[in-house]
């Protein structure tokens, strides 16, 4: 690393971790309201904010010019939302009288483990994605998180400490993380994963009917070791931190016909589907900056 990344690197940690700290020391809904302001500010006016406009003028113009500006400010919204509500996530419950996660589909992950298989739970960047392996956690099934790890080492310090108050570990992604979740899988461990993201070496899959370069992970583990894949939609009530969590029904990866690449374009098909229609029903709670179509 050069002297002027580190240099980056330093005054990006200074900023971060002493607003991170802050947000802790304050109540979790004033630090999520915060987040939420400070953001709607400033994010529309970034250049990023054009990428955004551009995919929900591509994919969703039916919104219309007010209804995509609109979706834009829901976007950054959440996304300031969502990081402020990091140094919180180990205080969000499914039940009890402070409850803040609406969470159901236990039943879906008692199927899964009645059959002894082990189980992927799949999402995409909604509302607070974390607010997933909040809700396993409450169901009594610690997740092993597989996610990019932050260029900030700093950072990755506060995401690790964020994401391990809930899950049951975490697994960056490489090869040498490919390696820790076929052993978590192996051992009957549950993996959480988000599936919404580029990947450049990745399967071209039809997403918004345009092909899109998907991570193949998910589909290629679970025809290796007989995964249940869980779909888990994660929706944000209102301009507030709660939440409501549905864990749907395992994938029917047995009515997919074909060689293993068939059945794999197959499984990444359908989460592909599952995921636009989650985004349609609530396109302003998309993380819409991803660079996740070939032009853009």
């Amino acid at each position: 690393m050069t002297v002027f990344a580190r240099l980056r690197h330093a005054i990006e940690a200074f900023f971060v971790v002493g607003g991170y700290r802050l947000l802790g020391l304050l109540p979790l809904d004033v630090a999520s309201n915060i987040g939420g302001a400070l953001a709607r500010l400033v994010g529309p006016r970034l250049p990023v904010t054009r990428r955004a406009r551009r995919n929900l003028e591509r994919f969703l113009p039916e919104l219309g010019q007010a209804g995509i500006e609109a979706a834009i400010v829901e976007m950054w919204d959440n996304l300031g939302r969502t990081a402020a509500e990091y140094p919180h996530l180990k205080n969000f419950r499914i039940d009890g009288p402070d409850a803040r996660v609406d969470a159901s589909g236990a039943e879906h992950i008692r199927a899964a483990e009645a059959a002894g298989r082990p189980i992927i739970f799949y999402a995409g960047h909604f509302a607070n994605w974390e607010m997933g392996t909040v809700a396993a956690a409450g169901f009594g099934v610690p997740v092993y998180l597989v996610y990019r790890e932050a260029n900030n080492r700093h950072v990755e310090t506060l995401f690790r400490e964020g994401r391990g108050g809930i899950a049951g570990g975490l697994i960056p992604k490489g090869k040498r993380g490919a390696k820790l979740a076929m052993e978590a899988l192996k051992a009957g461990k549950a993996l959480g994963m988000l599936l919404d993201q580029k990947m450049n070496d990745g399967v071209a899959v039809p997403f918004f009917s345009v092909p899109a370069m998907t991570a193949p992970a998910a589909a290629a583990f679970a025809l290796r070791y007989d995964c249940a894949l869980l779909p888990v939609r994660i929706e944000r009530l209102g301009r507030a931190a709660r939440f409501r969590v549905r864990v749907g029904a395992a994938m029917d990866v047995a009515a997919f016909a074909g060689d293993a690449a068939a059945r794999q374009m197959q499984i990444l098909t359908a989460i592909n589907a599952d995921l636009e229609r989650w985004i349609r029903a609530r396109p302003g709670q998309w993380l819409w900056l991803h660079r996740r179509w070939p032009e853009n």
